[in-house]
């Protein structure tokens, strides 16, 4: 079994739409192990996203992710890195699968709904940074 963080951004806890990502994921067989709300600082954000502080969009993004609150999950199953991934869709809503997370309700490449880890070690960092051992229950 394998283990993976995902979030579900402001917006898409603006939209409402926490039940729907999650029973996306559930609906593949994919167990939810770990959840909360919370609401990041900025700080928060920055610390969460350092491997893009580099990038050009690292913050508007982390102006974006500290907007408002945010649903992390640490989610388990068999593959479960690249499963998640592909329910997400593409991180550009317009390149997205029809069907999935962002081509159903993502309005940007940024504001698009979700996150998810793209690698194990990826996934352990991003999990061991919102979860203590105690809190998840796989």
């Amino acid at each position: 079994m394998q283990r993976t963080l995902s979030i579900v951004k402001p917006d898409g806890v603006g939209k409402q739409i926490i039940g729907k990502v999650i029973s996306m994921f559930e609906e593949k067989g994919i167990k939810v192990i770990g959840m909360r709300m919370l609401s990041l600082t900025r700080e928060k954000a920055k610390g969460f996203y350092r491997v893009h502080k580099d990038r050009p969009f690292f913050d508007s993004l982390t102006d974006f992710m500290s907007s408002g609150p945010v649903v992390v999950m640490v989610l388990e199953g068999e593959d479960v890195i690249n499963r998640v991934r592909g329910i997400m869709g593409a991180t550009d809503p317009k390149k997205a699968d029809k069907g999935t997370i962002r081509n159903m309700f993502a309005s940007d490449i940024e504001k698009n709904i979700v996150h998810g880890s793209d690698s194990p070690e990826n996934a352990a960092t991003e999990i061991s940074y919102f979860f203590s051992e105690m809190d998840i229950n796989g």
